[in-house]
């Protein structure tokens, strides 16, 4: 039974991770498929063939699946609340946005522990951790606040920004820790952490858009009757907001998941070719005009943030996809994206090579990283075009990246500067 496939090639199997991925436990999930399994013995029975069968028992048992929490929801918004919380309190000391610029600095090294230890708190709350292991969740937390307001930085130094850049990344996959509720080392809980990461990207840009529609009445209705708001909006309304949408948008993904997740894959749908046709497009304006890749921090940067964009499109689109599923014309558009990639990853490690600085020896690793993880991918994923692999492969070795990239992140924030001397 397990092995017969649903509507749109979707396997029992993978039904189950689905709700594994939706926060379902596993005992819940177990007791579920059994139910789902005697609907399918029942329906086949009656004449239905495998498809219509998992298609009506699905339907049938979705009225009884696990809704939204009351519980969850509370505990959700509480956590929300303290992030915004979180963020103001460093103004009863004098930091804030609009104050001197060491104030500034402070808010901007401490941004994200001002809301993700928060979110890794809902995890480790939902999933049960026992009260035991938090310390060990938290201790990431606690380390990266003690490096980037511990650490002697030179004001507006290179090492203060690669610190400030690569702490949400380290902290970020801390969270995939409790989202695993300890299981870190799993993969299936390393691929639900990056699909749940997708996800709440999406909601969050949906949060913020609606957040800025409401700000922007809330503007326009007190001038109207003669008052000034700026201050409340950009003093309360945005920080706390934009801190307690992060653990908003995570609830939601578990909440409310089956709208995102049909807008998600059309997303990937979408911007894959985009960003093929942007590379391409990249390449050939180098080879006829002979320009090389500028060698500035900025644009190093860009060129950093635009190959993890490609790396995470290739990384969602296969975690959202049925291990059993044939290769098609995603897998194809996927793979000239990344091989468009891989040449525009060596070009610009080719010009870094040629002026090694702090900031650049920064970009030259991440450049590495980035390169060997497409350098694979590409290779899986032609074996998956020749029918020779399945996705599966190509997912994990996604996947094993994963700690890989929070070491490095880890490696910028705390060694690079006291190799550097703090500049």
């Amino acid at each position: 039974m397990a092995g017969e496939t649903a509507s749109g090639g979707e396997s029992l199997e993978s039904w189950r991770d689905e709700l594994l991925r939706g926060g379902v436990d596993p005992e819940e999930a177990d007791r579920l498929q059994a139910l789902l399994e005697g609907e399918l013995t029942t329906l086949r029975s009656a004449g239905l063939d495998p498809d219509e069968a998992m298609l009506v028992g699905v339907r049938r048992l979705g009225r009884i699946l696990p809704g939204p929490s009351p519980a969850e929801a509370r505990v959700a918004l509480a956590l929300a609340v303290e992030a915004g919380v979180a963020i103001k309190l460093p103004e009863l000391f004098g930091a804030s946005w609009e104050g001197v610029e060491q104030g500034q600095l402070f808010l901007l090294r401490n941004l994200s522990l001002f809301v993700l230890p928060f979110l890794a708190a809902f995890f480790a709350w939902k999933r049960k951790v026992p009260a035991g292991r938090w310390p060990w969740l938290a201790l990431p937390f606690v380390a990266g606040a003690a490096a980037v307001n511990g650490l002697p930085f030179v004001p507006e130094g290179d090492t203060q920004i690669l610190a400030v850049l690569h702490l949400p990344i380290a902290l970020w996959l801390a969270v995939g820790v409790a989202h695993a509720g300890g299981a870190w080392r799993s993969h299936a809980e390393r691929l639900a952490f990056v699909r749940f990461s997708g996800e709440v990207f999406i909601y969050y840009v949906l949060i913020a858009l609606g957040g800025g529609v409401f700000m922007a009445s809330t503007a326009f209705a007190f001038e109207a009757i003669g008052l000034d708001p700026e201050s409340f909006v950009t003093g309360w309304l945005l920080p706390c907001g934009a801190m307690g949408a992060v653990v908003i948008a995570a609830w939601l993904v578990g909440a409310g998941q089956g709208v995102v997740r049909q807008l998600a894959p059309m997303l990937t749908l979408l911007f894959t070719p985009l960003f093929a046709l942007l590379l391409a497009g990249l390449l050939v304006a180098m080879a006829v005009t002979g320009s090389g890749i500028d060698v500035d921090r900025d644009v190093l940067i860009g060129f950093d943030l635009l190959l993890v964009v490609v790396v995470g499109l290739l990384l969602y689109a296969i975690s959202s996809r049925p291990t059993d599923a044939p290769p098609g014309l995603l897998d194809g558009l996927q793979m000239v994206l990344v091989s468009c990639a891989l040449v525009v990853d060596a070009l610009a490690l080719w010009a870094i090579a040629a002026r090694i600085s702090d900031n650049r020896v920064a970009a030259l690793g991440e450049n590495l990283i980035l390169g060997a993880n497409l350098a694979g991918s590409a290779v899986l994923l032609g074996r998956c075009l020749r029918r020779r692999a399945g996705v599966a492969a190509l997912q994990r070795w996604q996947t094993a990246f994963l700690p890989v990239y929070a070491g490095w992140a880890w490696l910028v924030v705390v060694v690079f500067p006291i190799v550097f001397g703090f500049r």
